[in-house]
Parts: C-alpha cells; structure tokens; sequence
C-alpha cells in the first residue's frame, strides 16, 4: 500500500501592506463602507504617524457587468444601461452612445437634435460639476457653501426631468435622435435658473476662494504632475488642473461645439485647489454655451426619418400595417446595426467617455466597452495620496469625483 504523500498548501495570501513596528507604522483600512468614500473605493494606507507613507487604491466593490450584459440586449435597449454610468450627469453616456450607433449606421442626427444635445450635455456638465464641488466642500465642514451648491443644482435636475420625464436617469437619448423635443415653456426657465446659478455660485465663490482655512487644506495638497497625469491616462478636469489643455470638445469636436465660442480652463500645479477651481470655472464656460445654444436653436424635427432606427409615429402604427410590423420589428429585434467596429469619445464631466463597439450586423452588439474616466482615474489616485496626511485622503479622493457606476467592470 503506498504511503500517502501530504498536499503543499501554497503559501497564505499576505496583504499587499503590513504594519511594521520597528519602524513605527501603521496600516489602515479607509472603506469601503465609510460614507465619505461614497460607498464602493477601499484604501489601504501607511501610516507614520498622521503622514501617509503608502496607498494601495480597491475600487472593485460594484459588479453589475455592465459591458457583458451589453451582449445580451438590442441596441436600443442599451440606453438605460449607459444611463447609469455616471449617474451625475447621464445624458452625456446618452449622447456618447448613440453617437457611436450612429456613426456605424451613417446617421446624421437633425440640426435641431444636434443643438439640443449639446445645450442638455453642458447642463449635465453643470449638475456634475455641482454635485463634486458641493460634496467636496461639505467634507472638509463648509456646510454653507454645500447648501447653495445643492440647491440650484436641485433646481437643475428638476429642470432636467420636466424635459426628459426622468429624474438623474433619464434614458433620454435615441438613435438617431431623441426621446421628445424641449416643453413648453422649458427655455424660460432655463433662464431663470442660470440667473440663479449666476447668484448661488457667485455666493460660494466669495466663501471659498480667497478661505484661508480652504486654500491650507487644498493648496499644495494632492499635486499631480503634466507628465504623471498623461502616464496614468488622466484626462477631463484632473488632467487640465496640472496645466495640460486637452479637451475632447476642442481637440476632436463634435456635435455643435464646433460652432461655439468657449475657452478651456485649466490650473497652475495640479493640487485640490486647481481641480476645484477649474471645476468652478468649467461652469461658467458651460453657461456661456448654453446661452450661445439658444440663440441658435430652431424649430425641426428632432429624429431622423431613418425607418431602421426611428420608431413611426404612435398614430402610424395604429392605422398602418408597415408602420406596426416596422415599430414591431425595432422592439423585437432591435435596430439592425452594420458589421464594423468604431470607437467613439465624448468630453464627460470626469474626462474622456467613449465607447467601442463591435457589430455583427445583427440586432445586438458583439461586444460593448466603455472607456470611462473614473475608472482609469482610480488607477493613479495614490500618486495624489502619499506624502500628505491621513486627513487628506478624503478631499484628495473628493477632488476626482470618483462615481462608482463609471468604475463597474
């Protein structure tokens, strides 16, 4: 009988830092479930004493599978999806999305829809950019200046949802279009609103910029260099705070933003101060082309008369038996995309969004990937965290403006 031989266990699995008493350190677990770490980042930090020595950055606690899932769904069916990426400002995945589709297609969305995609995509830009700088400053204790940013951003997404009829997911978009033209009396409000944002943020602006307590948290504090910035694939508001003027509006243009006239705001040193005050002035560049947008905006249809791709109208289909097979047919089998690949990008309010996708020629994409800047910035957040202290972990990680559905792999 033979002599049994004792299984090698491998080795147990070490933790990627270890508290070294000889030297005096201490390893900590920030996250996942503070709420300051917005629920899905995890940071395992060294510490010597307060100064943060080491930090290894775990963003992968959100498993939806997005992109897989993808596979599985018409084309159409994909907005909702994309929706949910960056759930701060959801229409411009939208628009991205569909711009791809319809780049495949050989689509030319109408000069109306062109005018209002961009118009909505810099109002979600203003959402966005309110939603960090407000959750970023209540985090370091200005509660105040965390009040006004809220509220007219309240006023936005309500603003927002009378148009779509959705609130922060709207699924608005269409191949080829969109879901409904503007309501009436949706342009009047829109000036209302940007004369109160004009008023709430000029508040935060006399709170915050010249704050002494603000410029010791932030100044200096977090820096990030040109060159490690386009190492680690930084782009949008990060990248431009380091100096950098790369803007995916300016460098590729698309949509109507040819057209307008905008600069590209960007900071001296790449530390949190420059990000939050190139966030600050990215607004003001938004509300310059939204009111460029309305002056240029006239009456026409809002979706191409492309049967492959625009449902008929609701009437049609109940009168005639080509407009209910055709409604039918996009709903079943979804619009039949040409085989081909084609990348496409537009400037998110974090950075760089595109999307690649593969297709068959079927009614369902082949493969889906989505190039989402938060998850990229992930990758060189500890190059912003080590050197500094323990207590600037937080506005440091609030100052990329991390959104965890961006990150879901």
């Amino acid at each position: 009988m033979s002599r049994a031989v004792p299984i090698q266990l491998p080795n147990p699995v070490r933790p990627a830092f270890e508290s070294n008493e000889a030297a005096g350190t201490t390893v900590v677990s920030i996250g996942p479930s503070h709420p300051a770490t917005h629920g899905t980042i995890q940071v395992f930090a060294e510490l010597d004493g307060e100064r943060v020595l080491r930090a290894d950055v775990h963003c992968g606690y959100l498993h939806r599978g997005f992109e897989k899932e993808c596979e599985a769904h018409t084309w159409h069916n994909l907005i909702p999806y994309v929706s949910r990426l960056n759930y701060c400002s959801a229409l411009i995945n939208e628009f991205a999305y569909c711009d791809a589709v319809e780049k495949l297609m050989g689509i030319e969305i109408t000069p109306r829809c062109r005018y209002l995609r961009t118009l909505l995509a810099e109002y979600s830009r203003l959402a966005d950019h309110m939603t960090c700088i407000a959750a970023s400053l209540m985090e370091l204790g200005a509660m105040t200046a965390f009040l006004y940013m809220v509220t007219i951003r309240d006023y936005v997404y309500e603003h927002l949802a009378a148009a779509t009829g959705a609130r922060v997911t709207y699924t608005h978009g269409r191949i080829g279009g969109l879901g409904r033209d503007l309501p009436e009396g949706w342009l009047e409000r829109l000036a209302v609103i940007l004369g109160q944002f004009d008023d709430f943020v000029g508040r935060v602006h006399g709170l915050m910029d010249r704050n002494r307590i603000f410029i010791d948290r932030t100044r200096d504090v977090g820096v990030l260099t040109p060159a490690d910035a386009l190492d680690w694939g930084y782009t949008g508001p990060v990248l431009r705070s380091t100096g950098v003027a790369r803007d995916v509006r300016k460098d590729t243009p698309y949509l109507a933003y040819p057209e307008l006239d905008f600069e590209v705001p960007v900071g001296i040193k790449g530390d949190n101060y420059d990000r939050y005050y190139v966030r600050m002035r990215e607004m003001d560049e938004s509300i310059h082309m939204i009111r460029q947008l309305v002056e240029r905006l006239e009456p026409g249809p809002i979706n191409v008369d492309d049967r492959r791709c625009t449902f008929p109208d609701k009437q049609l289909v109940y009168t005639e038996i080509e407009s209910l097979i055709n409604h039918f047919k996009l709903v079943i089998d979804g619009p039949q995309v040409p085989a081909g690949e084609v990348y496409s990008a537009a400037e998110g309010a974090n950075g760089e969004m595109g999307f690649y996708l593969v297709s068959t020629g079927e009614g369902t994409p082949y493969r889906v990937h989505c190039r989402a800047p938060s998850f990229v910035h992930m990758g060189g957040l500890h190059l912003m965290l080590e050197g500094y202290q323990l207590a600037d972990i937080i506005p440091t990680f609030g100052s990329i403006n991390m959104i965890g559905g961006e990150c879901d792999r």
